[in-house]
């Protein structure tokens, strides 16, 4: 497509005054001067005379259905000058109604109701408040560029009862949960859900068309709001976490106290801090035995950075988890010297602002702190007499400053319009103390859909500046261009992307790797209604070309398909094919830019996942892979099972049994003589975990998390040369007895976590955690599983005990109370 074309396209998309028709249902609210109860039992006089909301439309997974008389919802709303009330009564044979117990923002086996409330009736910037017929609740905010969610907390109210024809929610959403302009009678875009489980059919309100357009697009409205004023919206989260460490005999304790705040600087616009940050109760990473060329990551766990943080995930320039990251100074160390190099620095206070005005322009602002990090490097010099034995050995210490005080900012700007687009300015920036590198990266981002919700445009563009302080001062280039078909059953879309060989996001943000030039295409067909034994049901097919940026040298092409299903009685398969023809050139596995060639690799796999409403239900999946190659002969496959238990409402054991084969496989193992070794291995991965939650109650949770990974590698006696022309070569005589250090690996990782959390009150935890962990790598890769379990157990074992309280203070209701005892003084 050439410049002209692409012009023209985004023309018509944006300035489309085509746009689609739709009623809009509304729900006339009014104002009470006596708030209801919030005990789900609907006796308030209120609900009495306010209106009803009913005459609910399936849109999953059947599209346009009604329900019987029997299985109907009826909503009630009401307000005051503290909160939003709504009353819900979803008529049900209360014998089919699921009620599993779980933790917050959890699902599980649970029917849902649903309230979706939108003050500035945009379509794209929802906020969400799901109760479970289990009395517990979820809470999300949503838009179209992230989707739900459900990171975003809010206290707030909520009550269930089952009775003989259904059952009963009643919840309050005080106005400090919504951030809304002050308005005389604003109109509010409003939806309600109700969702079955048993079958998974789920009914909104206003019609849903699933089709087409995001789900924004479909709200009703409630209307009858009058002069209600946005609150002072300060909460105040103390907490105070005591720890105590034990490994290899050395015990530490540590008491910490903090804060975490969320003030509302304007009507739409929050301030969220954290003040002297804890993150010791976080839940562990899934380690893993890394031989690739890319570094390991691992998702975001710590609740402040997973939290609001829609604006900033915008241009894929945020990777949360570089702040307090291991230290990014590297230390040139003697023969004789060794360093002690903490595994993460601490985080001494973090901000970020966001909100979004009515005309839709959200602007978000982010600063984080870490402080100077040290490393300790031990030097052993030996005293020799004159008969040149060593007499002594006398051990010095010295400090390295690895990660200066460093300071960490976002900004961020983006225009919403049409209900579908939007369009957004990005800049991080990371600055060093002293000599250490300092970061910067832009990007502009557009999300354009046309006004019938037929066609979508993603573009976006990246700069990156890194400058080395002594050494150099690089800039680097990215972009990505999607055009899709976003409507009916059949779809397909184009993209292409780029990243020059200086592109660097990494000290803020994650590229994996820069220099490419790739070019992408799919096509699927997708059903939306049932049809014969199943639910719907998705076949798609894709092809891609890759090449590098510079030189602009072909590196690899993949086609394949892929086809999903649900059936009627709720299970899940898929099968999948993916080739990749001829010659694939990695010039990344060798670390020295030269490219390491292999040939026609096809992997291709099946999984089944049986109905979790069940008592007993299972996932199994297996992916084969072989490579068709003269003098060559890999083969392996990836299986994992995974059979869950529910033998009540309470209590969910998972267990998942992961194992990876790989015979044959060519790569990296030393380097030698300043040249890349390679190797032909043998490798095998084995992963048992095992989750355990028992729910007391929606406030009461003991939850048991178990992984321990195992994985071998065993490499052939004769090693390989990389030559220029990407082949290897075992002319050099390399083999495992002749390099300094054997590469054959048996690596194991144990951890359990064990937890108990008691909400005492509304946005109030207690919190106590048991952790240990263990972990061994060394070359015994031709151990067998027993031998490699007693050897890791050998290992000294880090155990950590911590508890954490944190208790909710809403301003609000400290100030009401001091008007309480003003008026009675």
């Amino acid at each position: 497509m050439n410049l002209r074309s692409l012009v023209i396209l985004l023309t018509i998309l944006c300035f489309s005054n085509i746009s689609q028709s739709q009623d809009k249902r509304s729900l006339t609210i009014k104002r009470t001067s006596d708030a209801p109860k919030i005990d789900g039992v609907l006796d308030d006089k209120v609900w009495g005379n306010a209106e009803i909301a009913t005459d609910f439309i399936s849109f999953r997974p059947e599209i346009g259905e009604t329900v019987q008389p029997k299985e109907r919802t009826e909503v009630k709303m009401t307000y005051d000058d503290e909160a939003i009330y709504v009353a819900a009564y979803l008529y049900d044979d209360p014998s089919k109604i699921m009620k599993q117990l779980t933790s917050r923002d959890n699902f599980g086996q649970n029917d849902f109701f649903a309230v979706i409330l939108n003050p500035n009736n945009d379509a794209q910037n929802d906020t969400q408040f799901f109760v479970f017929s289990s009395g517990q609740q979820a809470d999300a905010i949503a838009n179209p560029s992230i989707g739900e969610d459900f990171g975003w907390n809010a206290v707030w109210q909520s009550a269930v009862t089952i009775v003989d024809d259904g059952w009963i929610v009643e919840i309050k959403i005080p106005y400090r949960t919504l951030r809304f302009a002050d308005q005389e009678e604003p109109t509010w875009g409003l939806q309600f859900h109700r969702h079955y489980r048993r079958d998974r059919s789920q009914f909104t309100w206003n019609t849903i068309d699933p089709t087409k357009g995001n789900i924004g697009l479909y709200h009703g409205e409630l209307v009858g709001l009058k002069d209600i004023k946005p609150p002072v919206r300060l909460n105040l989260y103390p907490f105070a976490t005591g720890i105590a460490n034990s490994f290899d005999g050395d015990t530490e304790t540590d008491l910490t106290f903090g804060m975490d705040v969320k003030y509302g600087l304007t009507d739409n616009f929050t301030l969220d801090a954290t003040l002297v940050p804890d993150f010791s109760q976080a839940g562990f990473d899934n380690v893993t035995l890394n031989l690739g060329p890319f570094e390991q990551t691992f998702s975001e766990q710590r609740q402040f950075f997973t939290e609001g943080v829609d604006l900033f995930s915008k241009g894929d320039l945020f990777f949360s988890r570089r702040i307090g990251n291991r230290p990014s100074g590297i230390l040139s160390l003697d023969d004789d010297e060794e360093a002690d190099v903490p595994n993460e620095v601490k985080v001494l206070n973090a901000i970020k602002v966001s909100g979004r005005t009515k005309n839709g322009l959200g602007i978000g602002i982010f600063n984080a702190i870490t402080e100077k990090t040290f490393a300790t490097i031990i030097k052993s010099e030996e005293i020799f007499d004159e008969n040149n034995v060593v007499t002594d050995t006398i051990i010095t210490k010295r400090k390295a400053v690895v990660e200066p005080f460093t300071n960490y900012n976002i900004l961020v700007v983006d225009q919403q319009f049409n209900g579908n687009s939007s369009v957004s300015l990005i800049n991080t920036n990371v600055l060093r103390e002293g000599e250490f590198r300092d970061a910067n990266a832009t990007a502009l981002v557009a999300n354009l859909q046309n006004k019938r919700n037929t066609y979508r445009i993603n573009a976006q563009a990246k700069m990156s500046n890194v400058n080395y302080q002594l050494d150099d001062n690089q800039t680097g280039f990215s972009s990505r261009v999607f055009v899709g078909k976003t409507h009916g059953n059949w779809r397909y879309s184009a993209d292409h992307s780029y990243a020059d060989t200086k592109f660097n996001i990494n000290d803020l943000g994650l590229n994996r790797r820069n220099n490419f030039n790739n070019f992408g295409a799919d096509v699927s067909y997708r059903t939306f209604e049932p049809k014969g034994n199943l639910n719907n049901y998705r076949i798609g097919a894709y092809i891609n070309y890759r090449n590098l940026a510079n030189p602009g040298t072909f590196t690899g092409t993949n086609f394949g398909a892929n086809y999903n299903a649900q059936t009627k009685k709720l299970n899940h398969y898929g099968f999948r094919l993916n080739i990749e023809p001829g010659k694939q050139y990695d010039y990344f596995e060798s670390r020295d830019g030269r490219s390491f060639i292999y040939k026609n690799v096809v992997s291709f796999g099946g999984r089944y996942s049986s109905n979790y409403n069940k008592t007993f239900a299972f996932d199994i999946r297996l992916d084969p892979f072989f490579l068709v190659e003269d003098g060559r002969d890999l083969a392996g496959y990836n299986f994992n099972f995974r059979p869950r238990v529910r033998p009540n409402d309470k209590l969910l054991l998972i267990y998942s049994f992961d194992f990876r084969m790989a015979n044959g496989q060519r790569g990296y193992a030393a380097y030698v003589d300043d040249q890349p070794i390679f190797g032909e291995r043998n490798r095998q991965t084995l992963t048992n975990s095992i989750s355990a939650n028992y729910t007391f109650n929606p406030f009461n949770t003991l939850s048991l998390s178990f992984r321990h990974n195992w994985d071998t590698v065993d490499y052939d006696y004769d090693l390989f040369t990389l030559l220029d022309n990407g082949r290897l070569t075992t002319d050099s005589g390399y083999t495992i007895d002749n390099i300094e250090n054997s590469p054959n690996i048996n690596f194991s990782i144990w951890n359990v976590d064990l937890s108990y959390s008691w909400q005492f009150a509304p946005g109030s935890f207690l919190t106590a955690l048991y952790r240990n962990q263990l972990r061994n790598r060394d070359t015994m890769s031709q151990d067998n599983y027993s031998d490699s379990i007693n050897t890791l157990f050998d290992q000294p074992m880090r155990h950590t005990f911590s508890v954490r309280m944190q208790y909710f203070i809403d301003f609000n209701g400290i100030k009401s109370v001091f008007k309480g005892n003003k008026s009675t003084s």
